[in-house]
């Protein structure tokens, strides 16, 4: 954005989301001074640069959506928000792929993103390293499949780091969890309903907990931290027990479970990938801000 001339001889502009002011020299200066923090410019400039940022973020949340919840996004939805910058950010170089007959991601020929446009369709690296297009009229949708899905995560992170990806949203380097065989295969374990590898951490404040909840993008309900997922088609939710007590007060969180779309708790056997990734994902991240104990310190 071009320099903007505002009162005292002073110029402002706009790059990212940071305003920039200039004095009548010339001269870049550090931050806007003060009795500029009322001036119509300024104050249009920085309402601009907050409306960005949101805009920013709301892309990168809406990409993670499509993401965790396997949904088919249409090629036409994304060839028309690709020339909107903050739109492309979030988009560029995810692997995606085309939908397969059965709903699945036809990963024979997924690939890096690198266009997308209404007539030509998505251009892409693909997983040899060769730029093709997929047409559209072949083409119709296309998944952001979740990490856990992809074969050889390993291999594709090796590549993409060859290839110089930085993705906006979290995909290759999101990590990932997978269920360990004892939960489903061990004598016993398989009708389990809960995952205690979280449980009993301490947090001096129920708020705290909830507040990390929140903060990571978790709803809290009932008690638990919440994590709304849809995988093969099927409505499925992550819950966390963070506790219901006053938010004052001392909690330790509790087990973590699955529930279909009717509330009913899920055996372990019966979570898919993706919901277990991102339910232990959810789980992890929350726990991480308890109260770490010294003795709990020595032992590791």
């Amino acid at each position: 954005m071009g320099w903007i001339e505002t009162s005292g001889g002073y110029a402002v502009a706009l790059d990212g989301t940071r305003v920039l002011c200039r004095n009548a020299a010339g001269r870049t200066l550090k931050q806007v001074p003060s009795k500029l923090k009322d001036d119509a410019e300024v104050v249009r400039l920085r309402q601009l640069a907050e409306w960005l940022e949101r805009h920013e973020r709301e892309c990168r949340e809406q990409v993670d959506t499509w993401l965790v919840r396997s949904l088919p996004v249409p090629v036409a939805l994304l060839a028309r928000v690709w020339p909107d910058t903050a739109w492309q950010s979030a988009l560029r170089d995810l692997v995606v792929a085309p939908v397969a007959g059965d709903g699945s991601a036809d990963s024979a020929r997924a690939g890096f993103l690198r266009d997308a446009d209404p007539v030509r369709g998505l251009g892409i690296v693909d997983l040899d390293g060769d730029s093709v297009r997929l047409d559209p009229a072949g083409v119709e949708t296309v998944l952001i499949p979740h990490p856990v899905l992809l074969e050889d995560l390993g291999e594709l992170r090796e590549f993409a780091a060859e290839l110089g990806v930085e993705q906006g949203a979290e995909q290759l380097f999101r990590e990932v969890w997978r269920r360990p065989a004892p939960a489903a295969d061990a004598p016993g374990s398989a009708a389990a309903q809960d995952w205690r590898a979280y449980a009993n951490g301490k947090f001096a404040q129920l708020r705290h907990a909830t507040t990390r909840a929140v903060s990571l993008g978790y709803r809290v309900r009932g008690g638990y931290a919440v994590c709304p997922l849809v995988e093969e088609g099927r409505q499925v939710e992550a819950a966390y027990w963070v506790g219901d007590d006053y938010p004052d007060g001392e909690t330790l969180t509790g087990s973590l479970e699955w529930r279909d779309a009717a509330g009913r708790r899920l055996p372990l056997a019966e979570v898919g990938p993706v919901a277990w990734s991102e339910g232990e994902r959810m789980a992890a991240l929350v726990y991480a801000g308890r109260v770490v104990e010294n003795d709990e310190e020595g032992a590791r």
